[in-house]
């Protein structure tokens, strides 16, 4: 009976874990760590005996160098860890919050490796290229932590496949229902059924803006015609219909637009980690190579 209320608090302290984001991860531990690492760094960089100036050719620059080629090799290590799952303090999330808040780090330990000490050579690019991964890792963490809300309230609990599905029972009803139309109305349904939800150029699909659809010039078309006015049954239906296409086609396209704004971060950020690790070997290697 003494095991059963600590066993009770361990379970309430993993159902807690099991909900907790990565980056809030055990109380922010990660992040503590990583100021900490950067308080140190800089501290070290203000009263470290060296003239006139810590860089990259002094110890303390040799001491932050070794500890950034660590860390950025470390940090590259995630896209393999994510294959095997594991729990605690090894797990996945951890690993995930420690990749964020030590590559954030990276900031500051490897500006002051530099020593603000910049040119056209293969250590600047070096640093550029580490810059320019961190920064596609900020914009892929906000995008993380807001659009998968934004992907689930579009969706409304629908499939990405139950939303095509949708769309093309819409599509047979208005098909059908412009059958007796006059042919200069026809044509406008014709027209619009044969706007898919995946044409247009990938910026399209980045920005949500499509330019000139055939859909909305359908609409457009029996605004003109005066539908309300005519009273016609049938032009009454097409037209309603055609309101449903456009809203379903709207929903599909917000979706693959949200789901495309999750993935391009990732276009960025590998070919520039991969950059990042050849620059990096090549900077290491003139180092060494005219010490």
């Amino acid at each position: 009976m003494a095991t059963t209320p600590r066993t009770s608090q361990q379970t309430s302290r993993q159902i807690t874990a099991d909900h907790e984001g990565f980056l809030r991860y055990r109380n922010f531990r990660w992040l503590k760590i990583s100021l900490a690492a950067c308080l140190i760094a800089i501290i070290g960089y203000a009263v470290a005996d060296v003239g006139p100036r810590p860089n990259g050719g002094t110890w303390y620059g040799y001491t932050l160098g070794t500890i950034g080629a660590g860390l950025i090799v470390w940090l590259s290590l995630l896209g393999i860890r994510k294959r095997a799952m594991t729990r605690g303090a090894w797990s996945l999330k951890a690993w995930t919050s420690a990749h964020v808040y030590l590559g954030l780090s990276l900031i500051v330990i490897g500006t002051l490796h530099t020593g603000f000490q910049f040119g056209w050579n293969i250590h600047t690019l070096a640093y550029a290229l580490m810059m320019l991964v961190i920064l596609s890792g900020i914009w892929g963490i906000s995008v993380y932590t807001t659009l998968p809300a934004a992907l689930s309230n579009n969706r409304e609990q629908m499939t990405q496949g139950q939303m095509l599905d949708s769309l093309r029972a819409i599509d047979r009803q208005l098909y059908e229902a412009a059958q007796p139309l006059e042919r200069r109305h026809a044509d406008l349904v014709l027209t619009a059924l044969d706007e898919g939800a995946f044409t247009g150029a990938p910026w399209q699909r980045l920005t949500g803006r499509y330019a000139n659809s055939p859909t909305q010039a359908a609409i457009d078309g029996f605004n003109r015609i005066d539908v309300q006015a005519a009273g016609d049954p049938t032009l009454l239906r097409v037209e309603a219909l055609l309101q449903r296409r456009k809203s379903q086609l709207d929903r599909i396209r917000r979706h693959l637009r949200l789901k495309s704004l999750l993935e391009v971060w990732l276009y960025v950020h590998v070919p520039a980690t991969l950059a990042l690790l050849a620059a990096l070997t090549a900077h290491i290697i003139s180092v060494f190579y005219y010490w």
